[in-house]
């Protein structure tokens, strides 16, 4: 509704009118409708009942009268807690339909707290404020969501309990369901391992030293190997004792996904250090089973590579501008070369500045010096205190400029075969984000099951980041993950009392939260909401 000024035109003379208005859609249409009339602006202002008319209406515009009194100096908040996260990753949460999930894996446990509701909890801290249970328990109390005020730091660990309890049948629930939901196709995926050490000096069964990824190998760890789809979607995840090695891990993997999640006809895609005979055996040797496979090669420490499939003379196919590509066979086995000519340029310059270095140190200061020089010892001959330039091992070297060796058995084109094991990266981000935004490194939790479930409480977090940053790629909304995070931290909700009446403002947005809100499918809550008295 509001006040028009009505001209009308009379034989006395042209008078203005004060009438109340209201907007009305009609169809297509938005036609006006007159509520009332005022009567004549001149003698209605004059004899000041527009002031007493807005004075009555006043004790009804509850909203006006928290504006006006929140520029009030001695205006006072009775709490401020973050509301942005909370609101858009909930409403995923809901989408995903974990509520429903976690409950019905409780129901028979008999907690007497919603488990859901600390899972969702743990997840959330994950992505705003990595920590661990302790300060989690310490952080919900500043947040603004739907139960987070009952929960209690026994809540957190009880439930690392349970989430490590149920994990085979979350994350089996959770594979079929994702594809049903989000139409996820399987017949790409990608696997890859990580190490997480944990801040204590007892090793268990799971709990091992190993090779350090993190260079802590004072340390115990578990072996993290994840599986994503070709859209970055989290398929499966596995943990394995401290000291298991990439390839033995991608062994178990493999195996769980043809029983549990009955996975059976697709292309894997693995870094180099995944490649053995046992491994290739063990993906196409399932006569129920077989996967099919692109394997990154060893380029300097695999022989056949080395001496046959780099000297096979041959020309290039280009994919990209930064892509070539080259098929070579070698008995049964299929190879496809890659290089990418800017980088072969940047590790020519690269080598011949080392080899630039290495002669004018042996000229200035003395074969002797280089000797020990890591940067310098493929390229120097050591033999009866003799010390000289390894040409052999330059020319070999110069052929490695800017490559890639695969091997798969597929029979798709060189150029797939490339740029599908370039997605590799979908991975490599995943552990990106494992170790930066969700940080499930280091562990604080001395047991193995609170370890795993620990572990499990960050993939949830995972499957929201990714659900978010997917839905504004395809609203083809760019914005850095931690830009966003901060925008949303700004949301806030703010809690005043006036008059015996409590309301609940939400703060200004900011930056990229409204985008967040959008591609999410959350609304955002209103600037002001009037909340009854016993709030």
């Amino acid at each position: 509704m509001f006040i028009r000024r009505k001209r009308s035109v009379q034989k006395s003379g042209e008078y203005e009118y004060l009438q109340i208005v209201e907007s009305i859609r009609d169809g297509d249409k938005v036609r006006q409708k007159v509520i009332g009339t005022l009567g004549r602006a001149d003698k209605v202002i004059a004899s000041g009942k527009i002031d007493a008319l807005i004075r009555s209406l006043a004790q009804f515009a509850h909203h006006l009268k928290v504006v006006e009194a929140s520029r009030m100096p001695d205006m006072q908040a009775i709490s401020s807690r973050e509301w942005g996260a909370a609101l858009v990753f909930g409403g995923l949460w809901e989408k995903q339909g974990m509520p429903d999930l976690l409950r019905r894996l409780a129901e028979k446990r008999k907690f007497e707290f919603d488990v859901e509701r600390v899972s969702f909890a743990m997840a959330l801290q994950r992505l705003c404020a990595p920590g661990s249970d302790l300060a989690g328990s310490q952080w919900v109390s500043g947040v603004e969501c739907p139960g987070f005020d009952k929960l209690e730091l026994q809540h957190f660990y009880r439930t690392t309990s349970f989430l490590a309890e149920v994990r085979d049948e979350l994350e089996a629930e959770l594979s079929w369901r994702d594809r049903d939901l989000f139409s996820l196709d399987l017949d790409l995926i990608f696997i890859d391992t990580t190490s997480l050490y944990v801040y204590t000096d007892s090793e268990t069964d799971l709990r091992r030293r190993g090779y350090s990824r993190d260079r802590r190998p004072d340390l115990p760890q578990f072996v993290l190997c994840v599986v994503v789809n070709r859209h970055g979607w989290p398929v499966a995840w596995d943990i394995f004792p401290g000291n298991t090695a990439d390839v033995r891990a991608l062994e178990m993997t493999v195996s769980r996904l043809r029983k549990r999640l009955k996975i059976s006809s697709v292309v894997l895609v693995g870094d180099r250090g995944m490649i053995s005979t046992d491994t290739i055996e063990l993906l196409t040797g399932d006569r129920q089973a077989p996967f099919d496979y692109v394997l990154g090669c060893r380029m300097r420490k695999q022989k056949e590579v080395t001496e046959e499939v780099l000297s096979r003379a041959g020309r290039y196919q280009k994919v990209t501008d930064n892509l070539e590509v080259k098929e070579v066979l070698v008995g049964e086995k299929r190879y496809v070369v890659c290089r990418n000519p800017v980088e072969a340029r940047k590790d020519k310059a690269s080598r011949e500045a080392v080899l630039e270095k290495l002669q004018r140190t042996i000229s200035e200061k003395g074969p002797k010096s280089v000797i020990g020089n890591k940067g310098y010892a493929r390229f120097v001959h050591i033999a009866k205190g003799s010390i000289t330039i390894n040409q052999e091992a330059i020319d070999a070297d110069a052929r490695l400029d800017g490559k890639f060796v695969l091997t798969t058995n597929t029979d798709m084109p060189a150029s797939d075969v490339a740029m599908t094991y370039k997605s590799l990266w979908r991975v490599e981000r995943t552990f990106r984000e494992q170790k930066t935004t969700l940080e499930v490194r280091p562990i604080y939790h001395q047991r193995d099951d609170t370890s795993i479930g620990h572990i499990v409480a960050s993939f949830l977090a995972l499957r929201l980041e990714v659900d978010l940053q997917r839905r504004l790629d395809e609203k083809e909304v760019s914005v850095s993950w931690p830009d966003l995070m901060r925008d949303l931290a700004r949301v806030q909700s703010v809690l005043v009392e006036l008059e015996g009446t409590r309301y609940q403002l939400r703060t200004t947005m900011q930056g990229a939260s409204l985008h967040a809100f959008h591609a999410a499918g959350v609304r955002p809550p209103a600037s002001i909401t009037t909340l009854s008295s016993e709030s």
